[in-house]
């Protein structure tokens, strides 16, 4: 029998965020729920992030990945940085298996073939991540091609994904959101004759639409231009699992627990300690004047009222009692809280007391 249903359904985001090395695209995944770093690369160890060991192999990766989805209450994000060098991984695994020195060793554009097949093992392993209830962010960097239309003359630069031309596509489709991250620049002339130019600008903003100059999609109703700060779209991201047939018998207790597989740690020489926070004892709940934004973050963080008081009033910028008129007359809600939505969480979650 054919079970219908209807209506919008809150689960877990897929969203890939890629760039141009250096301009922010690890410290923007750091800001997702409690994350979990797979650094591929060694980008992150400047960073007070959790995160497992290097992987140092494809299999090695997957089976990672793998014990992430069997694990579902060590995080509520993982984050796979980077998706190119994840990539290179799968393809030193494919030549080492069919002895070829590169993917290119196997002509007419089989080992392209290969290396789709293998990387979707990938993405359906993150895909029982999802299922099992956390979000799934990868990284990627970007690079820029010469891209011509069929039914167009002439040819125009676009950035997509340092990824090669089949394992892109791919990932894209995966993804319930591609963000562009990069720099805004405006050429102006630099003499009255308008013969030479300048480059000005170079704000850092995140594209979430499709362009001709780049790819990009969402489907959360974004605006097509945001600055790259996480609390942009934390609104967008949800931490529900999805719903499952309930246990047919309870599991022993005396079965060993599989997160003692996963080794977290964190940057040498953090001073927080890499715990996961205790869950609030109930929701947020709208009290008073508190700005829609703002009590969207609240619950998609979990976060009270009185703790992100209690945070700012803590830094000193003004009394904890504060009405939200007055925080937002004086632009301190745009200004403050909403850029440091991610910085609000870490203290509050940090002040919250040990359950044992």
């Amino acid at each position: 029998m054919l079970n219908i249903k209807s209506g919008k359904v809150l689960r877990p985001q897929k969203v890939v965020i890629y760039g141009p090395e250096g301009i922010g695209k690890t410290t923007f995944a750091a800001g997702f729920p409690d994350p979990v770093f797979i650094d591929t690369e060694g980008s992150t160890y400047h960073m007070d992030v959790r995160r497992v060991d290097k992987p140092g192999s494809w299999t090695e990766l997957l089976m990672v990945v793998k014990q992430f989805a069997a694990s579902p209450d060590v995080c509520k994000t993982v984050i796979i940085d980077t998706a190119d060098w994840a990539e290179q991984l799968c393809s030193a695994e494919i030549c080492a298996k069919s002895q070829k020195q590169s993917i290119e060793d196997f002509g007419y554009g089989k080992g392209y073939t290969y290396l789709q097949e293998e990387f979707g093992k990938l993405l359906n392993a993150l895909e029982d991540v999802v299922n099992a209830g956390m979000n799934v962010v990868i990284t990627a960097h970007a690079k820029m091609r010469k891209f011509e239309q069929p039914d167009e003359m002439g040819a125009y630069d676009r950035w997509e994904m340092k990824l090669t031309k089949q394992v892109a596509p791919v990932v894209k489709e995966w993804a319930d959101m591609v963000l562009s991250a990069n720099y805004k620049t405006y050429v102006v002339a630099a003499d009255d004759k308008g013969k030479k130019h300048k480059a000005q600008g170079g704000k850092r903003v995140l594209r979430t639409s499709h362009h001709p100059c780049w790819d990009a999609k969402n489907r959360h109703g974004l605006p097509e231009e945001l600055p790259l700060e996480y609390a942009q779209i934390a609104h967008c991201i949800g931490n529900q699992p999805i719903a499952a047939p309930p246990d047919p018998a309870p599991v022993p207790t005396t079965t060993p627990q599989t997160t003692q597989a996963l080794e977290i740690s964190r940057a040498p020489g953090s001073t927080a300690p890499a715990a996961k926070a205790p869950e609030a004892p109930a929701e947020p709940v709208r009290q008073g004047d508190i700005p829609d934004k703002v009590f969207a973050l609240m619950q998609t963080s979990n976060i009270f009222e009185e703790e992100v008081r209690k945070v700012f009033s803590g830094k000193g910028y003004y009394p904890e009692d504060t009405p939200w008129s007055i925080l937002e007359a004086e632009g301190f809600v745009d200004g403050w809280i909403i850029p440091q939505w991610g910085n609000i969480v870490a203290m509050a979650l940090q002040d919250r007391p040990l359950p044992f």
